[in-house]
């Protein structure tokens, strides 16, 4: 079982993932996962909807260049070790794998070119930053069952 996933190719420049994720919207396809691949002027974004294919035609029709793949998406158990071991059974069966990112709910990861400007811009918009001891005691079946 495979799941669809478009990749949207796009120059490195403030304001061209909002446009990306405006299309989107104006779909109705909403983002359950994505990872943002910086590479220079360039970059890849990925992203995993509950409409892929309403988003890819969308995306298309407002002129971005997107690709729709199908991969895989797996549910570990809450267990230190649990990513390496699908790892691991994967390297023993000679598979190499190109990428892999997370997708749990509506917790996002952000890198910026300014950590302390971005916090404080999202703090005064009132978003609730995770602390790292946060991600300590959470459990991925409450923070899965959230989205």
């Amino acid at each position: 079982m495979t799941v669809s996933q478009i990749s949207v190719f796009a120059q490195s420049k403030p304001g061209h993932l909002a446009r990306v994720l405006g299309v989107f919207e104006a779909a109705g396809a909403n983002v359950r996962g994505f990872s943002v691949a910086d590479t220079g002027e360039f970059g890849i974004t990925r992203f995993i909807l509950d409409r892929p294919d309403i988003a890819s035609a969308a995306l298309k029709d407002a002129g971005f260049a997107c690709v729709e793949t199908q991969v895989l998406c797996l549910k570990l158990d809450d267990e230190p070790g649990e990513l390496a071991r699908v790892m691991g059974i994967l390297a023993e069966t000679g598979v190499n794998v190109l990428y892999s990112y997370s997708m749990i709910s509506t917790y996002i990861i952000i890198a910026t070119d300014d950590i302390a400007a971005t916090k404080g811009a999202l703090e005064a918009q009132g978003f609730a930053l995770v602390r790292q001891d946060d991600i300590a005691r959470a459990s991925a079946a409450r923070l899965g069952s959230e989205g």
